[in-house]
């Protein structure tokens, strides 16, 4: 005999499932809309007069859309030259990165070796070392290197990570160590095994690994402060202070040029989304 009162629980569960799903959907909606308010002004202040940075309204006034501000940007300050700065000095951190952190999560990840659990944890505490610690010794270090006012000065202390190596080695733990046996039965070296076997299997974390260390490493700020001496070898963030500080307060150029340098991370993001989420989810379910 079938049983009629069955049904109004399950579409009462139904219900109550459509309605928690709703409500986290608009309260992440509402996150959303609030988090992007700031680029929307930053953008709009950028197309305003200096004259109408002001004022209550969002929109340009009378002067209408000034389109120009994102040129005289480039007449007042080398924009570009800091532009090209921040890529290159990124984009070489991000290789480095991910390169030695790849090397030493192998090491820790798939070779056996006396006492490499103690160094590794002995490694992966320098993370609770504040960065600006580090600062007064790693500048000693440039200073007898003569890499002072230098872009190699920015990139040398930045090309290791304990955070890389870590991400990275929870991935390489993962993979099954048959694969090592039955690559050395073929006579592979380690090497071989590391760049053929191990690497390519690691490939969302790598990416999501360089994403990180690009979008840290293109905005960084204290870091080349305390480095560069010559304009012509700041990086944006550097640039943008200078810029800030000779202009006059003003706000309407300033936001073009910000405008202009947050480009290249919304292209990366854009681009590689995919991949961070992928690289994310793998990283907890393998973590």
């Amino acid at each position: 005999m079938t049983d009629h009162h069955a049904a109004p629980p399950r579409r009462s569960a139904n219900t109550r499932r459509f309605f928690n799903s709703a409500g986290l959907h608009v309260v992440l909606i509402a996150l959303s809309f609030t988090l992007f308010l700031p680029f929307v002004w930053m953008v709009l202040t950028s197309l305003k007069s200096l004259e109408e940075v002001g004022l209550e309204s969002w929109l340009p006034g009378e002067g209408g859309w000034n389109f120009s501000n994102y040129i005289e940007v480039f007449r007042q300050i080398p924009f570009a030259r800091y532009f090209i700065n921040s890529i290159f000095v990124a984009t070489w951190v991000t290789l480095l990165q991910v390169f030695t952190s790849s090397m030493a999560a192998f090491a820790f990840a798939r070779l056996n070796w006396p006492g490499r659990d103690k160094v590794f944890l002995l490694y992966l505490s320098t993370m609770m070392l504040p960065g600006l610690v580090m600062m007064i010794p790693n500048y000693q270090i440039m200073i007898t290197l003569g890499l002072v006012d230098t872009l190699p000065g920015l990139i040398l202390p930045a090309a290791f990570s304990a955070f890389g190596t870590f991400l990275l080695r929870q991935f390489m733990l993962t993979i099954p160590s048959a694969l090592d046996e039955a690559a050395e039965i073929d006579g592979a070296s380690k090497w071989r095994l590391f760049w053929d076997i191990i690497l390519p299997m690691t490939r969302p974390g790598l990416i999501t690994l360089a994403i990180f260390t690009f979008m840290g490493n293109y905005h960084s700020f204290f870091w080349p402060l305390v480095m560069l001496r010559t304009q012509e070898r700041y990086t944006l963030p550097i640039g943008l202070l200078y810029f800030d500080s000779s202009a006059g307060q003003e706000t309407n150029l300033l936001m073009a040029a910000v405008t202009m340098s947050i480009v290249p991370l919304l292209i990366v993001f854009v681009v590689l989304q995919k991949y961070l989420i992928k690289g994310i989810q793998l990283g907890a379910v393998k973590g």
